[in-house]
């Protein structure tokens, strides 16, 4: 969306403290009053959640192969997302990851609008383990993937490293499922 891209570099060039909504609606060529129909304010143009993610997620995860346990399902549906992202916005993740990170008060809103997402594909995890989207193992497994996910993402920014997010992402996820055994029952 064109709102978001220009809040993004607006952020990423003039530093976020320094960027208005109206700067912002200018830029995609709007009114402010445009701008509000879709975002409640700055935060949220430069976060841009999407509100599809959660749902598309917890698909990717149910339509891996049966074979597949509820760990490396997961993997494999989080990677796809990252491919199709990337593919689609890839230079805008990179921009937005970079704003965000400088500013906690992005960070925290990132943090909760993954949330949904997250319950999505507990969801789709437990019914993998034949479990309830409470139990421990879903929930716990989906919340260390994410943490794999946020570390993945700020090593990909960091200049140093040059790695493809998609082996960053897959190696950091690796190392979380060596140690977190899918459970064997109740």
């Amino acid at each position: 969306m064109a709102l978001s891209r220009a809040a993004v570099t607006l952020a990423h060039e003039r530093g976020y403290d320094h960027v208005t909504v109206e700067d912002i609606s200018a830029a995609a060529g709007v009114s402010p009053r445009t701008f509000f129909n879709y975002f409640a304010g700055k935060e949220d143009a430069v976060v841009a959640p999407d509100p599809e993610a959660g749902d598309r997620l917890r698909r990717r995860v149910l339509e891996q192969p049966a074979a597949l346990g509820p760990g490396a399902a997961l993997k494999a549906a989080l990677l796809a997302e990252i491919a199709e992202g990337l593919a689609d916005e890839g230079d805008m993740w990179v921009l937005r990851m970079r704003v965000v990170q400088q500013h906690p008060v992005l960070l925290a809103k990132v943090f909760a609008s993954g949330e949904v997402a997250e319950r999505n594909l507990a969801a789709a995890v437990a019914e993998r383990a034949g479990q309830a989207a409470t139990d421990l193992y879903p929930m716990v497994l989906v919340a260390a993937a994410g943490a794999a996910c946020r570390v993945a993402f700020a090593r990909w920014i960091d200049p140093d490293d040059g790695r493809p997010l998609e082996l960053l992402l897959g190696e950091a996820l690796e190392l979380l499922f060596a140690g977190l055994a899918t459970p064997t029952g109740p």
